[in-house]
């Protein structure tokens, strides 16, 4: 039977006249992964600080196993400025002794790319002091990772990762025998990662088994048996469920409750989007030219990001673009930016960029506008249209289009200078699509949108009729929104990824891989001939012997040298070089296996 780790007993919490928490219990036990969902304001936050005892409730009590080992990320780090990363993360560990721990060379690797760290100047001796906040999220991040917990308790860990770095976390978590408690709006990781979901909703929480989508699946279900929810949420509920039933079924992990029932609810639910009707009123609206590059090059400063692109943003297309950071993703859609608002004067370092004669552009950069913070939210909004044209007959005012944001009339109100940053954001993509825009540029516009918020937006993008390239390391929102990934791979090309985001994460493995040192090569295989593979089996087992003494003399080698730094990197390199070869091998024997 599985240790109960912590116990939140009868506890409330309130801040000035508002009832956070009320009488809540829950349990953590060994081996728990939990994901907290809900709207901003409405606990996750304070709910997990009480969690880790890092804040007490005003009734109740919570207990903690006695010396649990816990380990916490909030959103505010307590690094040292003046020390190092290699003071924060490894501490006085000799390098050979911490080069040689598993573990730490995974950390190292997944979240910063190398033992070395290359986006850092000083590498490890990099001082954390000028750091952006996003760097230092990760350095605190590999802190607690690096060491062992029975518990850990993370608040938005993918905030400030790509795509490449959620995906590893996401792998590392499910490795770990820690149990989890973590708080994100990133909707593909809490499916990877989470087996449990609690949904903090006016001062409840509701728990579901499963992830994400199994959340989404069971609260439709609860809320159509209790016919409690107010029939807009309903229907948001229902079309999220919809496609995830019909668009990506594999995303269950278990049958935990009637599916029947579930797919009763989508029975007369559409598809998200009619791609055709939009697209043929996108061209309405756009003309058949709306962005067409030619021969054209990118560049940030003296680095070329992107040379001789020919590509094409056609009426209705729905892009998703992603990439590694400093490939010119962002720098691309600056480009396109400058010639339609130069119409067409502004030209990139090289090549033309064609921009369509009734193209209005609205881009939603990473900076949120600055605003007059005396403005209330519905006046800042009103000054830029009292009223939007959605499309196919569909129309609202500011005040509709307010609540759909989650800003609610008593919302709507409060000075701008009050708002929180995720609340800014999304006033600054309010105040966008009233402006009636026919194109859209989003660049990572899930940043501080909590996941109720998101599901809004989506819906309201699937009847969007227009161009719209989103650059996010949201995955879910990704799939969720657009109809074709592109990716930027660091090469200055662009290419489309029939397969999206599992095709580029593939071609990222293996540009890892082809960078790596060159393992030594197999002798020809013959296939089908059992006597051949045995004899390779058994060959493979001698060489794999051979590593395993090799890379005992280098990690005596290591110990031997550990005041030698040049030395303990080369002979860390051959031992890295080592394993790789190890790790080919060992797949290569697991395919004989089967053979045979």
């Amino acid at each position: 039977m599985a240790v109960n780790l912590v116990n939140v007993e009868s506890v409330s919490k309130v801040y000035g006249t508002r009832t956070l928490l009320d009488g809540i219990s829950l349990g953590v036990s060994e081996g728990d992964r939990i994901g907290v969902v809900g709207r901003n304001g409405d606990g996750k936050t304070t709910l997990i600080r009480m969690l880790a005892k890092q804040e007490g409730p005003d009734t109740g009590r919570v207990t903690h196993t006695s010396d649990l080992r816990l380990g916490v990320l909030t959103q505010y780090d307590s690094l040292d400025a003046q020390a190092t990363i290699r003071h924060e993360v490894v501490g006085d560990r000799p390098d050979h002794e911490w080069a040689g721990d598993a573990r730490i060379r995974d950390v190292l690797t997944g979240l910063f790319g190398g033992l070395d760290l290359p986006g850092f100047p000083q590498g490890l001796d990099t001082v954390i002091g000028p750091l952006s906040g996003g760097e230092r999220r990760r350095i605190a991040l590999a802190k607690l990772l690096i060491a062992e917990q029975e518990l850990l308790v993370l608040d938005e860990p993918t905030n400030h990762l790509d795509v490449e770095g959620i995906a590893w976390l996401a792998s590392h978590l499910q490795t770990r025998r820690s149990a989890l408690v973590c708080v994100t709006h990133d909707r593909w990781f809490l499916d990877q990662v989470c087996t449990r979901m609690w949904d903090v909703q006016r001062g409840d929480v509701h728990e579901y088994e499963g992830g994400y989508s199994d959340y989404v699946f069971a609260r439709a279900e609860r809320e159509r048996i209790a016919a409690t929810e107010e029939v807009k949420r309903q229907n948001l509920m229902r079309k999220e469920l919809a496609w995830l039933r019909r668009g990506a079924p594999a995303r269950t992990s278990k049958p935990r409750f009637r599916i029947e029932a579930a797919n009763e609810l989508i029975a007369d639910v559409p598809p998200p989007r009619d791609n055709a009707e939009l697209m043929k009123f996108a061209t309405t609206r756009l003309g058949r030219t709306v962005f067409d590059l030619e021969n054209v090059t990118v560049q940030a400063g003296p680095k070329v990001l992107l040379k001789h692109l020919t590509w094409q943003l056609g009426p209705g297309d729905r892009i998703g673009l992603v990439g590694v950071n400093g490939a010119g993703k962002t720098s691309l859609l600056r480009a396109l930016a400058d010639a339609a608002v130069s119409e067409g004067e502004k030209q990139p370092a090289a090549g033309k960029v064609v921009v369509g004669r009734t193209v209005r552009l609205a881009y939603l950069s990473q900076e949120v506008a600055e605003l007059d913070p005396a403005l209330r939210v519905l006046q800042a909004v009103e000054s830029v249209r009292g009223r939007v044209d959605l499309g196919k007959g569909r129309e609202m005012t500011a005040g509709q289009l307010c609540e759909k944001f989650g800003f609610t009339k008593e919302k709507q109100w409060t000075p701008v200078g009050d708002l929180s940053g995720g609340e800014r954001r999304r006033l600054q993509l309010l105040r966008l699509l009233m402006d009636e825009p026919n194109v859209l540029f989003l660049d990572e516009p899930t940043n501080d949108l909590d996941i109720e918020t998101l599901t809004q937006l989506e819906d309201l993008l699937d009847g969007w009729p227009g161009s719209m390239v989103v650059i996010s390391h949201d995955r879910y929102f990704l799939e969720r929104t657009t109809d074709r990934v592109f990716a930027l791979l660091g090469d200055a090309t662009l290419r489309m990824l029939p397969r999206g985001i599992d095709e580029y994460l593939e071609r990222r493995r293996a540009a890892v891989e082809a960078a790596a040192p060159a393992p030594a090569p197999a002798k020809p295989k013959g296939g089908g001939d059992s006597r051949a593979a045995k004899k390779e089996l058994q060959r493979i087992e001698r060489q794999l012997d051979k590593i395993g003494e090799k890379e005992s003399k280098l990690h005596t080698a290591i110990a031997d040298n550990a005041t030698d730094f040049e030395k303990v990197a080369e002979l860390d390199l051959e031992l890295r070089s080592l394993a790789a070869e190890r790790e080919e091998l060992e797949m290569r024997w697991l395919e004989l296996a089967d053979e045979v």
